[in-house]
């Protein structure tokens, strides 16, 4: 049977981010807004992102070389690029000149006029938007000027599409964001709102916790492993699941 999908495909969130670090400040201090003086697609690793993005490039290294991704693809945003480099200088690609595809469908989820406010900020400025997002839920809100879950999950079946056309039977790596690793089990695993939004419930998904499928004998993708977490854990990096700045009303 021919296939469209890649023979593995790996989607990994980025590692811990500076504005993830802001958004619990803000959090433990009761703020209503995150202190962040830059753009949120400028938002850097911290420390701790670079140690983490090294050690799941440790771990894709140490798989045999006809094992480890021959393509990747990349959100946008600088801490998705750092996390895809910091693998590929960690040995974790099957070879050293692999070129990122950046691909502004996998970016993270626009949030408009409620970007980088914390839950009771929301509830203070925009009490309508809060009592809106309770009465349709995640999936369907959209706020002024930014997306719904279902917004992004439209533009990544395009990014699927490409994947399909461009990169079949091949080994794939995805560096994303928390609400694309979710949006993209919709997709490729067929679930329900009520599946997904239940997954989301359980927890976030970490920093560099690595989601991987395979091909299967019916040429479908098979989930293998989600928010896998082995490789940090082996390496001693700090587990991290805070949602980014720009995603603090979950």
């Amino acid at each position: 049977m021919t296939s469209p999908w890649p023979s593995h495909l790996w989607v990994v969130r980025h590692g811990q981010s500076a504005g993830n670090v802001a958004r619990d400040r803000a959090h433990a201090a009761g703020l209503g807004e995150i202190d962040l003086d830059i753009r949120d697609v400028d938002v850097p690793l911290s420390d701790l992102g670079h140690e983490q993005s090294e050690a799941l490039g440790k771990w894709f290294a140490n798989l045999p070389a006809d094992q480890r991704p021959t393509v990747v693809l990349t959100s946008t945003y600088l801490r998705a690029q750092q996390t895809a480099k910091a693998i590929a200088d960690a040995g974790g690609l099957a070879r050293s000149d692999i070129a990122f595809c950046i691909d502004e469908r996998l970016r993270e989820r626009e949030f408009g006029i409620l970007d980088r406010l914390t839950s009771q900020g929301i509830e203070a400025r925009y009490p309508e938007q809060a009592e809106a997002r309770r009465r349709l839920g995640k999936f369907y809100h959209r706020p002024p000027g930014g997306e719904s879950w279902c917004d992004v999950i439209l533009r990544l079946r395009a990014a699927l599409d490409t994947l399909s056309l461009h990169h079949r039977d091949q080994r794939v790596l995805i560096v994303g964001h928390q609400v694309v690793v979710l949006c993209l089990r919709y997709l490729l695993e067929g679930l329900t709102e009520t599946e997904i939004l239940a997954i989301d419930a359980e927890g976030d998904v970490a920093n560099c916790g690595v989601t991987a499928y395979r091909q299967a004998e019916d040429g479908k993708l098979a989930l293998v492993s989600y928010n896998f977490l082995a490789p940090l854990e082996r390496e001693g990096a700090a587990v991290t699941t805070a949602p980014d700045a720009k995603v603090a009303a979950r």
